[in-house]
């Protein structure tokens, strides 16, 4: 089960490509879009603690926009590489974070649950990351939800927090990111095991990970 945004891919690639030239023309790098990006989460973290809950919509569509360009810019100048890859991926762990302590700190939203929901994309991410790097999965990315559909559920919850302040439901929706991130973590899990070890013998794996 692939995640329902990320069907899209191809698409929303071929779309983006255009602003990838438009940016190299700018003299923008990828590198310098995934750091814009990063610094961007930042600042929506900030708006986001202040209660500037549509502000604080904007700029994490701005951060959205920044993270397809800048893969959008690599394609188009032909400069994808592994590290980029790697740049990319860890700095979306930090945009998360910062932007789920930006909920925390507006306090509309417990403090468990922000841990709870950070943990749960944390680990869907690891597991993801883990699978494929035993280089026998050409992608794991598989399960009820990636990254796009979790930051949808986050927007409409802070869409919801600007108008109806009083019925917590960006809380609600934080505690559904939680949920949804662990679903999808052991869908992820249960995928590589099917993929790596199917019906065999499982003491090839289990020596594995006593090594690692």
């Amino acid at each position: 089960m692939v995640p329902l945004l990320a069907r899209f891919r191809f698409w929303y690639e071929q779309v983006s490509l255009p602003l990838g030239y438009l940016c190299l023309r700018l003299g923008l790098s990828p590198d310098m879009l995934t750091y814009a990006s990063l610094a961007l989460s930042g600042l929506a973290a900030y708006i986001i603690a202040q209660h500037y809950y549509l502000l604080g919509i904007l700029v994490i569509l701005l951060v959205g926009l920044a993270d397809v360009l800048d893969g959008a810019t690599a394609r188009a100048g032909n400069t994808a590489s592994e590290y980029g890859t790697v740049l990319d991926h860890v700095t979306d762990r930090y945009a998360e974070f910062l932007v789920l302590g930006g909920v925390m700190l507006s306090g509309a939203v417990a403090p468990i649950w922000v841990y709870f929901a950070f943990v749960g994309m944390l680990m869907a991410s690891y597991v993801r990351a883990r699978a494929e790097a035993t280089g026998k999965l050409a992608s794991c990315n598989v399960g009820f939800a990636g990254r796009q559909e979790k930051l949808a559920l986050l927007l409409l919850g802070l869409l919801f927090q600007q108008f109806y302040p009083q019925a917590g439901m960006l809380q609600w929706f934080v505690i559904a990111i939680g949920v949804v991130s662990h679903i999808t973590a052991f869908q992820r899990l249960a995928y590589t095991r099917r993929m790596l070890v199917g019906s065999g013998p499982r003491r090839s794996l289990r020596k594995r990970s006593e090594v690692a």
